[in-house]
């Protein structure tokens, strides 16, 4: 019941953020077209993608939380990794895509009202912050897929700091490249989350050994348990954000206590590195090189 009053609670926090960036969005792009500022519209355009990010996240939660079935037997945890690869592709695309706009509007400039975009990039910061609050107490420190959503909060607080700061430089200076300058910096900072966040869901996906886990590490913590003799055919993936799978080959030193060496492994395992879903077989030394 806990677990579920939990769900619901960082549910409805992200249902506000979602509410929060589509009048946010709304009143940057009204803004952005009243000052000519592209670095107000690409704010826009970036916290549009942020209502994105945390309505699929919140798609990908509610998959995830399915039970297990005869046909999904390792349940629906990874339709949250699929929401971050859905997340990470989004922000490459918007990062690139303001990048284009920011060299069209060099080659085209357009003089932009510094007040409007001061204005409208503080009220902008003060909701971001706000926004990014609440997607991070819903279980970002935890989750991948809610990270991603976080990181695009986070992201567009930047950004506003950023466009303020433009804002005060064409106010005084009438430095107007500096609108562009600051579109570049925010697509830049976009499409460097955006790469982190796709190579993390792309190695889950591809069932890759976990960065923070070193396999071989692991191997010599368990063959220094007095009850193995080897162990071999070692596999470890994850099934999403931080639940690992391990399955390996042991070649017992007495085989009269496989029960217990299981146990030791087991517990070794979940104690030193986090691993909790464990297979293992236990076979002859003289076999074990052909399985």
């Amino acid at each position: 019941m806990s677990h579920n009053h939990q769900f619901e609670t960082n549910s409805k926090k992200l249902y506000i953020a979602i509410f929060i960036n589509i009048l946010l969005t709304i009143f940057q792009v009204v803004g952005g077209i009243l000052a000519g500022s592209l670095s107000l519209l690409a704010d826009a355009l970036h916290n549009f993608s942020d209502a994105g990010a945390i309505i699929i996240a919140v798609i990908a939660r509610k998959i995830g939380n399915k039970p297990a079935s005869n046909r999904m037997t390792f349940g629906y945890k990874r339709a949250e990794i699929l929401g971050t690869l859905i997340n990470s592709v989004s922000l490459i695309a918007v990062g690139l895509y303001l990048i284009f706009e920011s060299v069209d509007r060099y080659l085209n400039p357009q003089p932009v009202d510094g007040w409007i975009v001061f204005a409208v990039a503080g009220i902008a910061l003060v909701i971001d912050l706000a926004t990014a609050l609440l997607t991070y107490s819903s279980g970002a420190k935890d989750n991948l897929n809610i990270r991603a959503a976080f990181i695009h909060n986070v992201s567009d607080a930047m950004a506003s700091v950023a466009v303020i700061i433009a804002g005060i430089l064409i106010i005084n200076f009438q430095w107007y490249i500096v609108d562009l300058i600051t579109t570049a910096i925010i697509s830049i900072y976009v499409i460097y989350h955006g790469w982190i966040l796709l190579r993390k869901a792309v190695l889950i996906l591809m069932e890759a050994t976990p960065e923070e886990i070193d396999l071989k590490r692991v191997k010599e913590e368990l063959i220094q348990l007095e009850v193995l003799e080897s162990i071999e055919h070692i596999h470890l993936w994850e099934i999403a954000d931080k639940q690992y799978m391990f399955t390996a080959n042991l070649v017992l030193s007495d085989k009269e206590s496989s029960v217990a060496a299981l146990e030791l492994v087991k517990q070794k395992l979940a104690s030193e590195f986090g691993i909790k879903h464990t297979t293992l077989e236990i076979i002859n030394s003289s076999s074990s090189s052909s399985l």
